[in-house]
């Protein structure tokens, strides 16, 4: 598997999983209806371990344009991989949401809420205001990156035991699930281009009956905020934190 494919299948794997849990969350007569914010970031942080598992060995598991952009701008993921890794990443996640739609065909037509629909796909403010929302992304996303690095830096970790391989995706899932709980609620925590966008370009192109708008007007604050945080918190890790 090339890492372009690795990224690609990574990103489907934590999108499907990620708007998938949300999906059994809001569409009406799901199993999972009205189960609230707990179960939707629960969800979101074991499809991420799942989907850093899955590739791991193969590209590193960015799955996040951010955390690609991130480890290019300190020095750790070459320049020239760049566009070869996002560009696997956004295919995923639009893959994923067109994978959610399908698992959940019979529920789209029961729920008349198109703001319910587009969140199965993507994020919106809980209150909008742009540049507001675009503050939170930023430091979700700092914290997201500079955390995952911190996390699995040498200097934290005994050296030779394998927690690195072994354990790492499940501490980025309990990381998200930890920016989920905390700093989720203002924007509903892309801190992914790819994970937004992705999905957004699904739901403006599947036929979803009365699915309204795809919002264009907010999507680019989880595309900028996320670029900007993970740039801010790969170099926050590499400042403070030895090598």
């Amino acid at each position: 598997m090339s890492p372009f494919t690795a990224e690609l299948i990574g990103t489907m794997i934590l999108v499907t999983l990620g708007d998938g849990v949300v999906a059994n969350v809001l569409l009406n007569k799901s199993k999972g209806q009205n189960s609230g914010w707990i179960v939707i970031t629960a969800g979101w942080a074991l499809g991420v371990a799942v989907a850093v598992y899955s590739v791991n060995a193969i590209s590193g598991a960015h799955l996040n344009p951010a955390v690609t952009l991130g480890l290019a701008s300190i020095g750790k993921f070459a320049w020239a991989n760049v566009p070869n890794y996002i560009a696997g990443q956004m295919l995923g996640g639009m893959l994923g949401g067109a994978v959610v739609w399908l698992a959940y065909l019979p529920h789209w037509g029961p729920t008349s809420d198109p703001g319910a629909k587009l969140a199965v796909f993507c994020t919106g403010p809980a209150i909008r205001d742009h540049g507001k929302n675009l503050v939170t992304e930023v430091i979700g996303t700092v914290v997201l990156v500079a955390g995952v690095l911190a996390i699995l830096s040498p200097s934290n970790l005994v050296p030779n035991s394998g927690f690195k391989d072994g354990f790492g995706p499940f501490l980025v899932g309990v990381l998200v699930w930890s920016i989920g709980l905390s700093l989720g609620g203002p924007t509903g925590y892309a801190i992914n281009p790819a994970r937004d966008l992705g999905p957004r370009l699904a739901h403006c192109l599947l036929p979803i009956a009365g699915k309204g708008s795809s919002d264009w007007n907010y999507a680019w604050v989880p595309v900028i905020g996320p670029i900007i945080g993970g740039i801010i918190g790969a170099w926050f890790y590499k400042l403070f934190w030895p090598a």
